[in-house]
This record gives C-alpha cells, structure tokens and sequence, in this order.
C-alpha cells in the first residue's frame, strides 16, 4: 500500500476505510509524515510551527481521512532525529532572511516567539547589542526617507516611530537619529 493510497482513505485489504474509523496509528504517520514533508521542502519550520500546520491539517482535510492526531506527536520526533527539523537551524534561516528586509531585533523575536520558538534558541541568533542592528537601521532610514537628514522634530518623531514599528529599539532609533539631526 502507498502513501497515496492511505491519502485515498483505501485500506490494506482492498476495501475502503469504514467512515468513523481512524486510520491506524503507522498509516497516520506515513500521511502526516508525507504532509509534513512536503511542507519542510518548501521551507523551514519550527517545531511548533509545524504542529500547527499537520494539527490544522487532521482537524481539516485529515479529518476525512480519518487520521489519528496523536501521530502528530510521533511524526515530530522523527524528524527531529533524523534532523529534518529544526528550530536551532529555522531560526538561523528566519533571523537573517528577516534582517535582510529591514527588520529589527525587537520585531524579529516577536515573529520567533508567535511561530514556537523558545527565547533561548532566539537569543542565540539575536544580540541586540550587535553594531549591526545600528547600521541597518541607518540603511533601513535612508531608504525609506531618503539620505537627507530630518529638519524638525515632526520628521524626527515620524522616522523613529517608523524604526520602532520595523523593530527596532528605542537607542537604536535615537542613535541613527542623533548622528542625522541637523541642528
């Protein structure tokens, strides 16, 4: 029997699965299994992530299929033994992709946190106190207001609420901020 087959809701002995009954435990697998890599191939996901995802997908589509959603559990761990999954290595992928487009450290571990990923794993990939963190942001500001320098304190306000809203701290602002006043 396929993977396709167990999706088709055919069981073993040619028959169709009955309606209220659940898939067995190893045929729920093999489809979460399948489900879940489909998914990590299009990109990385974090652990809780990805439970989100395969739970969304038994209550849904799963559901018709009559999966066991305790395999969900099982499937996970799997993966992560055989590192297909990863939170260390999702949250290296996601910090620089994240700091790539602008965005700063405050925003950035926000985003880890709504997605699953433990503060301990985001603090190993996010120092705030990186000089980093000041040169993106100067950059992020002269892209989106151009290299001149902001004339009152109204453009001032508006370009460090922008950089706060990118997630960037409040120093961070102040200091690319205090370098471009001109007085």
């Amino acid at each position: 029997m396929t993977s396709d087959d167990i999706a088709m809701g055919v069981s073993g002995e040619g028959g169709a699965v009955a309606d209220d009954a659940l898939l067995s435990r190893a045929d729920s697998c093999k489809v979460l299994r399948k489900k879940a890599m489909d998914l990590l191939a299009r990109r990385e996901h974090a652990v809780a992530e990805l439970q989100r995802k395969l739970q969304s997908h038994v209550e849904g589509r799963g559901k018709a299929q009559h999966l066991d959603a305790d395999a969900i559990d099982d499937v996970l761990a799997t993966l992560q033994n055989e590192g297909l999954l990863s939170d260390e290595r999702f949250t290296e992928a996601f910090v620089r992709y994240r700091c790539n487009n602008g965005y700063g450290p405050q925003r950035i571990q926000a985003e880890l946190r709504e997605r699953g990923v433990s503060e301990k794993i985001a603090a190993i990939y996010l120092d705030f106190s990186d000089p980093q963190w000041f040169e993106r942001a100067s950059s992020v500001r002269s892209k989106r207001f151009g290299e001149g320098k902001p004339k009152d304190f109204k453009q001032r306000a508006r370009q460090a609420r922008f950089l706060q809203y990118r997630g960037f701290t409040t120093d961070q602002a102040r200091q690319v901020l205090d370098g471009d006043v001109v007085d």
